[in-house]
């Protein structure tokens, strides 16, 4: 796809200084500019760039100026970072905008299909699921049975939604997603084995939540587990049954919640952070990233940090004697050697 520098400006309302009619295919960033892309500057310390580089089209805030000639074409706007990450956004809905059902999808002749829908080679939609207007199912995703998909989402490829679970408008499930396999439920018997606990509940995830590659999301074992609206899931997260993620909370990767867990809404995980199972966490609460919650977290916007977690300036004082333990140690064995010898009786 090609857009002239003035059709980029009428998108994101900007000004053009130089060529209107100068075309680009792609993006680079300024440092590494080539011909026929376009780039932005948003941060000073990259402005020496702007002079060298071979981007044909350079987005730039309205009160750049200029120290030098400078080649690229400028499309002035108000924030170019702004600009710019609209301009992604515009060019990746272009690129994703796919309709129509392959021949080689499977259908059960009770689901319903909306309108504009894409659905991919080899995708298979379940006995009564729903699959709202203008959502995009990519090849080999798996919707079960009775599955509500919300109007303007998209699974992409090898995601897998197990039977009877809901997913609200505009989501986003990217590939390897599996939604509502059973929760890690076995009950200790008396000979050391463990019988299984069925696990007949579902997932709820709520209208404008993102979900990154292979991350899972455990049916309930009762009741439901819920992401709630606006919640952004990185890569390879682990979220048991019977969770409830709240509202516009961030999860980064590698992260791991037990079951029955209550996280309350604006949160933030860093990565690789553990929470255990039956407790809540309330509203804004960040967490450091390879952090351990282990107990209910009552205060709102508390920042934590460490494993187990505490609140973040103590851990910090306290990491300064984390690590000289060892000089620590060495020089508390001094101590009581010299008052050793201090309590032994003068034997001269």
């Amino acid at each position: 796809m090609e857009f002239s520098a003035q059709q980029i400006a009428d998108i994101i309302q900007g000004k053009v200084e130089g060529d209107p009619d100068v075309r680009i295919s792609y993006v680079s960033k300024i440092e590494e500019g080539k011909k026929g892309t376009l780039s932005f500057l948003a941060n000073p310390k990259y402005t020496q760039y702007i002079y060298h580089t071979e981007a044909s089209i350079v987005l730039v805030n309205n009160d750049f100026k200029p120290e030098k000639t400078i080649i690229p074409t400028l499309i002035r706007v108000e924030n170019a970072y702004t600009a710019f990450a609209h301009l992604l956004e515009v060019y990746n809905r272009i690129k994703l905008n796919k309709t129509g059902i392959s021949k080689k999808a499977h259908i059960a002749d009770s689901a319903k299909i909306g309108a504009n829908v894409y659905i991919g080679e080899f995708a298979f939609i379940g006995d009564n699921a729903v699959i709202s207007d203008n959502t995009k199912i990519y090849p080999q995703v798996y919707v079960g049975d009775n599955v509500h998909i919300g109007e303007g989402t998209t699974l992409f490829a090898g995601v897998k939604i197990y039977s009877d679970n809901f997913i609200g408008r505009d989501c986003i499930l990217h590939a390897g997603v599996v939604i509502g396999s059973d929760g890690f439920g076995f009950a200790p018997q008396e000979d050391n084995h463990y019988k299984k606990v069925s696990q007949i509940g579902n997932v709820v995830i709520e209208d404008e939540v993102e979900i990154g590659s292979n991350t899972t999301v455990d049916r309930a074992t009762l009741g439901s587990t819920f992401i709630r609206k606006g919640a952004k899931i990185d890569n390879l997260v682990q979220i048991a049954h019977n969770v409830e993620i709240g509202e516009n909370t961030v999860i980064a990767a590698l992260s791991g919640i037990s079951g029955s867990t209550r996280i309350g809404k604006n949160c933030m995980f860093g990565g690789q952070v553990g929470v255990i199972g039956h407790i809540s966490i309330a509203d804004d609460v960040k967490v450091a990233a390879q952090s351990g919650i282990g107990k209910n977290v009552m205060t709102k916007g508390e920042i934590l940090q460490g494993s187990p977690a505490f609140e973040i300036s103590k851990y910090r004082k306290s990491y300064i004697h984390f690590r000289n333990l060892s000089e620590i140690k060495t020089k508390l064995e001094e101590l009581e050697n010299h008052i050793r010898e201090l309590k032994q009786p003068d034997r001269s």
